[in-house]
């Protein structure tokens, strides 16, 4: 049934909200009559409202929105409305920013959307990718953290990309019943601050730590970044919060050049809600110190975080395999999933030059031996031990022991390389401890 134009009044602004949807292409609903513009896609063939492919799914509409996503087109090759005309003109708000679109498309890939205002500001696109093949599938798109941001008053269009990929085929892909709904339960964040490292200041180059004495940074969030960044406090300790995020840039230019060639690792605490993926990348400016002069390079890693815990990356710089020189360091870029919302806290950015076997200062009577150690890892701990988790140094847990104090433990299908361990005794106290693998 055609759902009424919404009128709320802001009695701060006296601001008329009409929004007309949901968006379907059912006879009498809101999309069948719009003027859609295709763009970027070659000839821009126009977007068709053709008889549903499969109404046996989730989606019985009669009609559905066809759009060919060609070859040759633009990865952003997508389809607009009118301004005004169509959509009406509103604000983003708790009420209905979190937007769900149904997608039927003969690959995986994403889909994006995104709104704009008449004065051309845009919210970015949100890209969600489909899990389904030649089935409909609802995907969610939260722009929870666009709410209050210049870009969400005044929004009157909507753009959508329903196969936002480098193309290798033509794909005919489908989408139907775009719907705008209330905002969730709040995210999750942090209650207590990321643990502090225990390397000796003189093994160190930190870039944000309460611990040591942090080199000078330009910019924790460059011009050209696609997020917000908020400087807070969990229980006094100082650290970065970003919200909406694309990606970001963290720059060390001109004089601020870091020279992090007598360092083995990239260190930092991450915590998020809700990124499926995190990624880091850094730069080196090369020679001439600027970009974009024919030797820079870089290399960008993926993790895949532990969502509502805080994981340490202790990365080899080793594994940045594509950054040829490390002694003119200039950007730190932050990346992931889901694009455009994500969250994510960081603490404890820096580099380093040692790999510590122990924290004795943080595990007391806790004795690890060998270390490094190549079958058999010995534990010495004057509590009984309840259960014994070993993760990887992204934070995925490998295995998960129980034991009693004094025991050995069979490591020997693990991988050579650096791992952490966490005890819980039967009392309920937790120890934590790095170990190396031969």
């Amino acid at each position: 049934m055609r759902t009424s134009i919404l009128f709320c009044l802001f009695l701060n602004g006296l601001f008329a909200f009409a929004q007309n949807g949901p968006i379907s292409f059912e006879p009498g609903e809101f999309g069948l009559t719009w003027t859609w513009t295709v763009f970027e896609n070659v000839g821009n063939p126009p977007l068709e409202i053709v008889g549903n492919p499969d109404q046996t799914g989730i989606n019985t509409s009669s009609r559905a929105a066809k759009f060919t996503a060609l070859q040759g087109g633009m990865p952003y090759a997508g389809v607009e409305s009118a301004h005004a005309l169509d959509l009406g003109t509103f604000t983003l708000n708790a009420n209905n920013c979190i937007v769900k679109i149904m997608v039927y498309k003969p690959v995986i890939s994403n889909v994006g959307i995104k709104f704009a205002t008449a004065a051309g500001a845009s919210t970015g696109e949100l890209l969600v990718a489909n899990t389904l093949i030649n089935q409909w599938e609802e995907l969610t798109f939260d722009f929870t953290p666009i709410l209050g941001l210049p870009s969400s008053t005044g929004i009157d269009q909507v753009i959508i990309f329903p196969d936002f990929q480098n193309r290798t085929s033509t794909n005919i892909c489908y989408f139907d019943n775009i719907t705008f709904g209330v905002q969730g339960p709040p995210l999750a964040t942090p209650m207590t601050p990321a643990p502090n490292p225990t390397f000796s200041a003189n093994d160190v180059i930190s870039m944000f730590s309460n611990v040591y004495t942090d080199v000078p940074v330009n910019t924790w969030q460059t011009a050209w970044s696609q997020g917000s960044l908020s400087d807070i406090q969990i229980q006094g300790n100082d650290t970065k919060k970003y919200t909406g995020l694309n990606f970001v840039g963290v720059e060390t230019t001109g004089s601020n050049l870091l020279d992090v060639t007598n360092m083995t690792h990239l260190y930092l605490d991450v915590w998020t809600p809700n990124m499926t993926e995190f990624r880091v990348k850094l730069v080196d400016f090369g020679n001439d110190l600027n970009y974009g002069g024919g030797d820079d390079t870089e290399h960008e890693l993926s993790f895949t975080p532990t969502l509502e815990n805080w994981v340490n990356l202790d990365i080899p710089l080793t594994n940045f395999t594509s950054l040829v020189a490390k002694n003119h360091i200039a950007q730190l870029i932050f990346s992931g999933n889901p694009v455009g919302s994500g969250v994510v806290y960081v603490d404890n950015v820096l580099f380093h030059n040692i790999i510590t076997g122990i924290d004795e200062t943080n595990n007391m009577d806790l004795k690890i031996f060998p270390n490094p150690v190549q079958d058999e890892l010995i534990l010495g701990l004057s509590s009984e031990v309840e259960i014994l988790c070993i993760y990887s140094m992204t934070g995925e847990c490998l295995f998960t022991v129980s034991k009693g104090n004094f025991t050995k433990y069979n490591i020997s299908h693990l991988k050579s390389g650096v791992y952490l361990g966490q005890i819980q005794t039967v009392s309920g106290e937790k120890k934590e401890f790095k170990f190396i693998k031969d």
